[in-house]
């Protein structure tokens, strides 16, 4: 089975995890969400799965950019609905390994994931 890596190929935590993937033969799609978008249905899963607060990046200089107004009161829909309208705000990467996914980066969550 192939996995799928969705991310910005211009970030550093996304090229970590590609690099990573590669020096371990660990076959993979990568999608591109900035330039194909994500659709709303597996947004809501990965939210889902593991919380809104997760997903959303709030570190992320997009989100730091938003008005007051669109960073508060956030809850799941609001959350949803900001990444929809600018996927750079998906916390990166999130490697989807068919019954459940990963977020974000961290070798030692890989290595015992998917070697």
């Amino acid at each position: 089975m192939t996995l799928t890596l969705y991310g910005i190929p211009n970030c550093d935590t996304v090229k970590k995890a590609r690099v990573w993937l590669d020096q371990h033969g660990v076959a993979f799609d990568f999608q591109d969400y900035k330039k194909a978008g994500i659709d709303r249905p597996r947004l809501e899963g990965w939210v889902a799965e593991h919380g809104w607060e997760t997903v959303l990046n709030r570190a992320g200089t997009t989100f730091r950019a938003l008005p007051d107004a669109d960073k508060t009161g956030l809850d799941a829909g609001k959350a949803v609905a900001l990444m929809l309208a600018q996927p750079s705000m998906i916390k990166r990467p999130v490697l989807d390994l068919g019954d459940r996914t990963l977020v974000g980066f961290k070798p030692e969550r890989y290595a015992a994931i998917v070697t």
